[in-house]
């Protein structure tokens, strides 16, 4: 489905990220679901491929690559969704404005640098120092002042877009419901042991704490029914978007999904397989559901019903 689509402006360091972010605006109704996709970029600067160590294939084992493609039939639903255009491996929005590894840098980071965090620790911070793999991406540290450039020009970009779609949504309606679209690998935790305690499909809302159980309700149910194995919080119970936007000072209902990439692409090749399609359908189905949902929701409490659910955020 064709879209209009909001540019944000390029950071001068990365041509190629020009523009680093998009917004798909749906054309119909606005809902009050509102989509983030903020690993399947896959422009990568030239700069970047020069300092890395790593091919390219290499690097994008790290991207939820076609993810944004994959809920794009939302927008129908009056979803806008918000995507990066800037890979996961460049700058990691999933994650605190500033934690970085001090080991990657020439130069003294600010001090008001989480330096300390488990996600620095392994390599996977704002910055990230390896990839998914676990292989370094860098030849050499980097300049502190090509990090910090960074995070200003997209870090803080995304966040506040996606601020801004947030607080649309909830000017319309009266609250705002995120949906933090992910994959993850088939080698990932999720995805080993009997048929039992697979999955196809993890939602996480920070063990409840992120977004109303309506929701995530509404989310396996839909899933369950379309045939997917489907479990909650283990082992992704959701990031920092998703604790972020989804505190209840934020008005917000977050839940993250992460699907198994081997539904739909082939992992070896970074390529769409023939179910691609159908995986998109089932998708479109769920997240049209959520956005329902959402809607009816508002509905109701302008309508005095869930006034016990509004005084307590």
């Amino acid at each position: 489905m064709t879209s209009p689509e909001r540019l944000e402006a390029a950071p001068a360091f990365a041509p190629e990220l020009d523009p680093p972010l998009l917004v798909l605006e749906p054309v119909g109704p606005l809902s009050a679901l509102v989509l983030s996709s903020p690993h399947s970029g896959s422009v990568y600067p030239a700069r970047f491929l020069a300092a890395s160590r790593l091919s390219p294939l290499a690097l994008r084992r790290s991207e939820d690559a076609f993810v944004d493609e994959l809920f794009a039939g939302a927008l129908a639903f009056g979803a806008p969704m918000l995507k990066a255009r800037f890979p996961r491996a460049y700058v990691d929005v999933n994650r605190e404005p500033y934690e970085l590894d001090p080991r990657m840098f020439n130069g003294r980071l600010p001090g008001f640098v989480n330096t300390g965090s488990i996600r620095v620790a392994g390599g996977l911070g704002t910055i990230p120092r390896i990839v998914s793999e676990g292989q370094d991406i860098y030849r050499v540290p980097l300049d502190v002042v090509e990090g910090m450039a960074r995070i200003e020009a997209l870090y803080k970009p995304y966040h506040r877009t996606l601020r801004e779609l947030l607080a649309r949504a909830r000017k319309l309606h009266g609250q705002a419901v995120l949906l933090d679209c992910h994959s993850m690998p088939s080698a990932s935790p999720a995805l080993s042991g009997s048929d039992k305690t697979r999955a196809d499909i993890v939602i996480g809302d920070r063990y409840g704490t992120s977004c109303d159980a309506i929701y995530v309700d509404c989310a396996e149910t839909i899933l369950r029914g379309l045939g997917y194995r489907v479990l909650r919080n283990k082992p992704y119970a959701g990031g920092y978007i998703t604790e972020y936007f989804g505190a209840a000072s934020q008005l917000c209902d977050a839940l993250q999904i992460e699907i198994n990439r081997a539904l739909y692409m082939d992992e070896r090749t970074m390529t769409r397989t023939l179910s691609f399609e159908s995986v998109a359908r089932d998708m479109a189905i769920m997240a049209g559901a959520l956005a329902k949902l959402g809607n009816d929701t508002a509905a109701g409490m302008r309508h005095g019903q869930g006034a016990d659910r509004t005084a307590a955020e």
